[in-house]
């Protein structure tokens, strides 16, 4: 016996489909019962869930920060979920099921623009406008939960075994050929399936735990050992193992941790070159690994390299080899804090620009700060592009003074 997870677009019949397959084979179907289970077990509404799964992730900070916990909920519960044979399932959450559960068959439904919109001017009694919009809103948000889970779209061959074009199908036709793919051996329970699924749900009770502990690593599990994989270059890097290894440890039936390295873990260069206009030496300063790595990436794309330190010591250790254009500085942080890394850096290196970006700041450590010299005070969840344009305003500053010395001399 098999599970059979269907991921749909929009107007392709795939309620009608998992429950007509569900009714044939015998088998249980499930859909919201996952975000059910994860909001039960986690206490959070389904509809935070929901919008983690299908939100845009435009902001950062405290909104991108939640989706990656959200969605690790979700995740456990999906593991859970697929550890239990014979059912059906329909929705978003399948996706997170990795290929290694053999027994799992993963069928993906589709159509053309035009059988989707009459289907939808039908069932809703709309304009064709009005059609067209909803099933752009509709695939959006799937193009955004495959964009965040593998960078692909939602509709790519690497995520599913089957796609069926539901325009040029009848559904029974459609259900007909999932239960002969179903019905195969390569398809079936076994103990090596059985096993990959006990894998799946320690990797995901581990990969939550990381989540919660703000660490943005890959983490799978193989006969019961886990495996963390690096994504990004840390300084300190066995101690970081260590850290990782411990938080691991917490869950039980761990007993083994390896690490390996990710495709984009590499050392970077101080302060990577960068096109004239924007700041040459760059740092973003925040001990909250996920968001600072992603704050990183957001704004590469707008052609603004950086490098990040994760600590106060760190960044003041930076400042004193090379001190950075402009730095982008948390002020909650253990052990040295925002604020006394913002007054060193002022008092020795007074060229330099500092933002100040925070999701915990008040009114008082505001005006702190900027007495302290803070350029700008900038609170989480901020938009990429007012940073971007809030850190070239401090570069302009920054060339400026420049200028006047050169002049002066």
């Amino acid at each position: 016996m098999s599970v059979i997870t269907i991921f749909s677009a929009s107007y392709c019949h795939g309620e009608e489909i998992a429950k007509l397959l569900a009714e044939k084979l015998g088998y249980r179907f499930v859909s919201s019962e996952v975000l059910e289970m994860a909001a039960d077990e986690y206490s959070i509404s389904k509809d935070k869930l929901m919008a983690s799964i299908t939100g845009s992730s435009s902001l950062l900070g405290k909104i991108l920060e939640d989706r990656d916990r959200n969605v690790a909920y979700v995740r456990v519960a999906a593991a859970k979920m697929a550890s239990k044979d014979n059912l059906v399932y329909l929705g978003y959450a399948g996706l997170l099921l990795p290929k290694e559960i053999s027994h799992i068959l993963r069928v993906c439904l589709v159509a053309d623009s035009a059988y989707r919109v009459k289907r939808a001017r039908e069932i809703e009694d709309i304009s064709e406008d009005k059609a067209e919009a909803i099933i752009k809103k509709d695939d959006d948000q799937r193009l955004n939960w495959t964009n965040y889970l593998y960078n692909v779209v939602p509709w790519d061959e690497s995520l599913h075994d089957i796609i069926l074009p539901m325009h040029t199908l009848k559904v029974n036709d459609a259900v007909a050929l999932i239960i002969e793919n179903a019905r195969k051996d390569v398809v079936k329970t076994t103990p090596e399936s059985k096993k990959a699924i006990e894998d799946f749900i320690l990797a995901a009770q581990v990969k939550l735990l990381m989540v919660e502990k703000k660490q943005n690593v890959d983490v799978s599990a193989e006969n019961g050992k886990i495996i963390i994989t690096l994504k990004k270059y840390v300084m300190r890097l066995e101690h970081h193992k260590d850290e990782l290894r411990k938080i691991a440890k917490k869950v039980p039936g761990v007993e083994e941790v390896e690490f390996k390295i990710g495709p984009k873990f590499r050392m970077p260069a101080t302060y990577p070159p960068v096109e004239l206009g924007v700041p040459k030496k760059t740092l973003l300063v925040d001990d909250e690994v996920e968001f600072v790595q992603t704050l990183s990436e957001r704004l590469q794309s707008r052609q603004i390299k950086s490098s990040v330190a994760y600590n106060g010591e760190e960044a003041l250790s930076v400042v004193e080899k090379d001190a950075p254009e402009v730095m982008v500085l948390d002020l909650k942080m253990p052990g040295i804090d925002g604020i006394e890394v913002l007054r060193r850096t002022k008092r020795d290196h007074p060229e330099t620009e500092i933002i100040i970006l925070t999701g915990h700041g008040s009114e008082r450590e505001r005006q702190r700060a900027l007495e302290l010299g803070a350029f700008a005070y900038l609170e989480k969840p901020v938009d990429i592009d007012v940073l971007a344009e809030t850190m070239k305003k401090a570069y302009a500053k920054v060339n400026l003074s420049k200028q006047s010395d050169e002049t002066t001399e």
